[in-house]
């Protein structure tokens, strides 16, 4: 299952080969979103693999983008006892005007945030808490 998510390029990192078969470049975007008249930030980490650790060359910190991805997790255990990790793996990378992004922020790189855990039967149950 694919993810989308538009926002900010903070940083992006130089490729790493991590083995003679694999390499990895890393990149943080930061998504804000206005909750209850505050902005609040996230860095967002994501990883892009091989061929596709290219994707980046096109970009420069401050662009907005967004980005597909996939969620990939795994687990690793040493000496008896498991840790788990997950990485935001990259597949897309496209440039994205204010013009274009679904929301349109009031200020640039700020996501008014999204209905998206909300139905009809919601709106009507103002005492509806969704956890």
């Amino acid at each position: 299952m694919g993810y989308e998510l538009t926002g900010i390029l903070l940083e992006k990192f130089k490729a790493i080969q991590r083995t003679a078969t694999f390499k990895v470049r890393e990149f943080v975007v930061e998504r804000s979103e206005e909750i209850n008249g505050k902005v609040v930030s996230n860095p967002i980490k994501f990883q892009t693999t091989q061929d596709r650790t290219s994707l980046l060359d096109a970009f420069k910190p401050g662009d907005r983008i967004q980005v597909s991805f996939n969620i990939r997790g795994s687990k690793w255990e040493k000496e008896g006892k498991a840790s788990y990790f997950n990485n935001l793996d990259a597949w897309k990378i496209v440039a994205v005007s204010l013009d274009e992004n679904t929301h349109k922020p009031s200020e640039p790189g700020i996501d008014k945030g999204s209905d998206d855990f909300t139905t009809s039967e919601d709106a009507q149950d103002d005492s509806f808490i969704p956890f």
